[in-house]
């Protein structure tokens, strides 16, 4: 038996201290609470608070559903802390490339890119007439 050989086999057994399996309670209280959490976004479709507040529950509810996926199923939290740092770093570079993509998006509103000779449209409905 060669040394490769005998490495391989003392690799194969060793998960290098990271192995976890979450209890069935642990799993099942986190597919209650997706469950739940998917219900009341189901729920919040129905009550108008307007676009932009309904959007923001909306985001809300599904951050939070994503990290318990990411922290029990996929098993994040028993991970080693890197992993962690990289997974926030990740979030916020993202956040980060929308949020400014999102600030720049309102100046092109009552841009026509279709027709560029016609003139601008008005921002609050037609334009007056002069006679």
């Amino acid at each position: 038996m060669s040394a490769a050989a005998a490495n391989a086999d003392h690799h194969d057994d060793d998960h290098h201290g990271l192995s976890h399996v979450a209890s069935i309670k642990v799993l099942t209280a986190t597919g209650g609470t997706l469950l739940f959490l998917t219900l009341v976004t189901v729920l919040a479709t129905k009550v108008d608070f307007g676009a932009n507040i309904n959007l923001a529950v909306a985001m809300a509810i599904a951050v939070v559903k994503a990290t318990l996926v990411i922290l029990f199923f996929m098993h994040l939290k028993y991970d080693r802390l890197f992993h962690s740092v990289v997974f926030v770093a990740a979030i916020l570079a993202a956040s980060l490339f929308v949020g400014f993509t999102l600030m720049d998006s309102n100046q092109y509103q009552q841009t026509n890119i279709w027709n560029p000779d016609a003139p601008p449209s008005a921002p609050y409905g037609p334009r007056p007439t002069n006679g």
